[in-house]
């Protein structure tokens, strides 16, 4: 079983019922105004009520909202966990008391029951007569006799599991600053992953009690808005570093990047930093670093638990409803003790952060964004909707992918074959980097517009789409087409494409398909591809006069060529010498064929390097004429 892959998948779905908290902080932000003094008094209590509801309402959102994530949104399936989390908890409430709980974490697991009879049953097919209550129809019917067992069991076993989550809650708490240092490494080690939202849940959400109104409330983020003066200790310590330490990365990153690259480093940095300040979104900073100095994000992990046991040992008790940012710091502070503490201590972090940054990166020549050229996690941000069929190349093509998902920085995939990932393209298309959890699960960090990139892939996946995806066809750099100092093909008179500078010389087929032309000069040649496009390969600027010489061909027309097969050799200086440029275009003929284009940044490839290019055809192409000649 691939336990880090299902958690993982557990992480993605905890976050679809964690966007309702910030919903109930700032309805009892509201309602803490002074409304008797405006004297509309019921106003402040409908606020109050309606964000108290929310957090007494958490272990049902919970359910749902995990069995909706883990079933891609299947109706059926919320509907089943409502049910079962009703049933589950009126029983358990009946008896074995009110004081019994098992609060957000039942939820989940009632979220994770109702997910998994889904995936049991929504193939299965009952005689035509009764099908009516076939395949997904049976999820609460099922999920209605596994609770009746789980409440069997539950009842039994309930008292025994109280006592053992009092225990383990009193040994957590009696850890005292140590126990939320531990916590603050764990939790930012666990970042990468994504599992921290696993992580996060027994601390926020079931460790400790209070009671409010007679009714109990679990976790150190619910205590917090209950108004337990001893809660907050698990999330304090999270302000200094998500307002001021991270962002102080931001700066250094920016202050050491070359100067050719400053303002676009800027840009994109500056932008991440204030994110991270206002809403407490970090992973754009911190995987700028995290997969070129590892060790340094080891550092920041357990400066961030120093970070939380100073803000234990000082007494402070703060919280937050999403993550700690600049926003929720002050929405939640009239309910925070000592909470302005927080400013100098992060202060203190960032003048810290930025320095020993700085010193770090300069010292041991770390090649951070702007360092060094290289795809930048948001450069390409409005190119999202053509790039993303590259991406999808780079993820092993449509049929390699079983699930394709979202979080605020990165793809969540469920792949057919990890192996076929192109880790180097993914990184030219704008990848920080890649985390392979088995199984075939990995996770594509691309920033704040991942989300966006999904949309975009899942377009490209449907099936009334022909896509055709081109390699490099040789190694040197990627130019616009309107760069290359020739008219004919700068003004696209000849076909449509991109152009190469080669560094070798090497001419290697960019896509399978027929040869069909190889000029007498040997210095072009042209492709059809099984869908009838037409490829025209040139190797340089008026390289036709040299009548072959310097050129070795390795196919004749009539030749069926995969990508990446040696086409051409030519000796690099001596065309270079003789010719008036060695910009080498390669383009699709038959343009009116073509419905979209779609083309990877113009920088540095290598020979047979995929997600370069890539068009979407109108309809099917047939072959025929040469629109080569």
């Amino acid at each position: 079983m691939n336990w880090m892959g299902n958690l993982q998948q557990l992480g993605r779905s905890l976050m679809l019922p964690t966007i309702t908290l910030p919903v109930a902080a700032f309805l009892l932000r509201l309602g803490s105004l002074p409304w008797d003094s405006m004297h509309m008094p019921r106003i402040g209590e409908i606020l109050l009520l309606c964000g108290s509801t929310i957090f007494n309402y958490l272990p049902l959102i919970f359910a749902v909202g995990v069995a909706l994530g883990l079933t891609e949104s299947a109706g059926i399936v919320g509907v089943s966990a409502l049910i079962g989390h009703y049933m589950f908890n009126e029983s358990l409430q009946r008896y074995l008391g009110e004081t019994f709980q098992l609060g957000v974490p039942g939820g989940i697991l009632i979220g994770l029951i109702a997910a998994v009879i889904y995936h049991r049953v929504k193939h299965i097919q009952l005689p035509e007569y009764i099908q009516f209550f076939g395949g997904p129809r049976m999820v609460p019917l099922f999920m209605g006799l596994t609770i009746f067992f789980l409440i069997i069991v539950m009842i039994q076993i309930g008292p025994m599991l109280e006592s053992g989550m009092q225990a383990l809650t009193n040994m957590i708490l009696g850890l005292g600053g140590f126990g939320t240092f531990l916590y603050g490494v764990i939790h930012r080690l666990l970042v990468p992953s994504g599992l921290h939202h696993v992580f996060n849940n027994f601390f926020w959400f079931q460790l400790g009690a209070y009671k409010e109104n007679g009714q109990p409330v679990f976790g150190d983020l619910p205590r917090f808005f209950a108004g337990d003066p001893t809660a907050g200790i698990y999330m304090a310590g999270l302000y200094p570093i998500m307002m001021f330490a991270l962002p102080a990365i931001a700066l250094a990153i920016i202050h050491e990047s070359r100067e050719d690259l400053k303002p676009k480093i800027r840009a994109t940095f500056m932008i991440a930093a204030v994110s991270c300040f206002l809403t407490g979104v970090t992973e754009p900073i911190e995987f700028a670093f995290l997969f070129v100095a590892p060790y340094m994000f080891i550092g920041h992990a357990i400066l961030s638990g120093l970070s939380m046991w100073l803000a234990y040992a000082l007494d402070i008790h703060h919280g937050f409803s999403y993550s700690a940012g600049a926003i929720d710091f002050l929405i939640n502070l009239h309910l925070a003790h000592n909470g302005m503490l927080l400013i100098p201590i992060g202060l203190a972090y960032g003048f810290v952060y930025y320095f020993m940054f700085r010193w770090a990166i300069r010292r041991f020549q770390i090649p951070t964004p702007g360092r060094e050229e290289g795809s930048q996690l948001e450069e390409w941000a409005g190119d999202i909707p053509y790039r993303s069929p590259l991406i999808l190349q780079a993820l092993g093509g449509k049929e390699n992918i079983k699930n394709i998902e979202a979080c605020i920085t990165r793809l969540r995939l469920t792949l057919v074959n990890d192996r076929l990932l192109d880790i180097t393209a993914l990184k030219h298309l704008g990848a920080a980097g890649v985390i392979r959890l088995g199984g075939g699960n990995v996770q594509v960090v691309f920033g704040t517009y991942s989300e966006l990139i999904r949309e975009e892939i899942i377009k490209t996946t449907r099936k009334d789409i022909t896509q055709v995806l081109f390699s490099s066809p040789m190694q040197g750099r990627m130019i616009p087409l309107e760069e290359v100092p020739d008219k004919i093909f700068a003004d696209k008179l000849v076909g449509n494409g991109v152009a190469f500078l080669p560094e070798k010389g090497e001419l290697v087929a960019p896509v399978a398909g027929k040869i069909i032309h190889v000029y007498p000069s040997l210095h072009a040649l042209g492709i059809e591809t099984k869908e009838g496009l037409q490829v025209l390969l040139h190797i340089g600027i008026d390289t036709a006069m040299l009548q072959g010489k310097y050129f070795t061909a390795h196919v004749k027309e009539g030749d069926q060529v995969e990508a990446g097969q040696l086409l051409v050799r030519f000796n690099l200086q001596k065309v270079k010498q003789n010719s008036k440029s060695l910009a080498t275009p390669m383009l699709i003929t038959n343009t009116d064929a073509v419905r979209s284009w779609s083309f990877a940044p113009y920088k540095a490839v290598k020979k047979g390097q995929a997600s370069v290019m890539s068009v979407v055809l109108k309809n099917a192409v047939t072959g025929g004429g040469n629109a080569l000649g």
